[in-house]
């Protein structure tokens, strides 16, 4: 049993598509800029609120994105998430998704970056992104699945990293651990 210390239901669909056995408990850990830390705060908050379940994990994760070195979080609202459209249209920018998986013995930290390029956005196709509402809680203002899909030009790395939770790396830490439905326990 895995406690998804996220609220995300990208990162709930993700885990869910591995067929592992979780239960969401959502973190009180107020996110700050950096994400291992916002990761490995949610994951300790739920272990020392609830414990870690036996034979199992905690697994936090949180997602930035990054530009010139400007963090680029949740925006507020949609004058902020058009501001940073705008700001991300036709650059190369960094998507950064971090997890902390604690187990009962053991804690691994991942960080895995992936490169996505928007589109560059004219008013009309920021506007029709915008109506849509998928901005709302997305961190730099845009999600790359529905209709995300089209402003994305182009993406250099993990695909689901994007989305929320970095399958690629994930898989090898649950597997090392023990909890990947395809490997024998540790």
């Amino acid at each position: 049993m895995i406690l998804l210390a996220s609220r995300s239901p990208q990162r709930r669909a993700l885990l869910g598509a591995l067929g592992l056995e979780f239960q969401v408990v959502v973190s009180s850990v107020v996110e700050g800029e950096d994400p291992l830390g916002n990761a490995r705060a949610k994951a300790e908050e739920v272990a020392g609120r609830l414990g870690v379940p036996v034979g199992g994990a905690v697994l936090g994760a949180d997602t930035e994105v990054i530009l010139d070195g400007r963090v680029f979080g949740k925006p507020a609202d949609r004058a902020a998430a058009a501001e940073m459209l705008a700001t991300l249209s036709g650059r190369p920018h960094t998507v950064r998704t971090a997890v902390c998986l604690i187990t009962p013995d053991d804690r691994r930290e991942l960080v895995d970056d992936t490169i996505v390029v928007l589109r560059p956005l004219d008013p009309a196709m920021a506007s029709w992104y915008l109506d849509t509402g998928e901005w709302r809680e997305r961190a730099g203002g845009y999600a790359i699945q529905g209709a995300g899909a089209a402003i994305v030009e182009r993406i250099a790395g993990d695909y689901t990293t994007v989305v929320g939770l970095p399958l690629g790396a994930l898989v090898t830490a649950l597997a090392e651990l023990g909890l990947a439905p395809w490997s024998a326990p540790a």
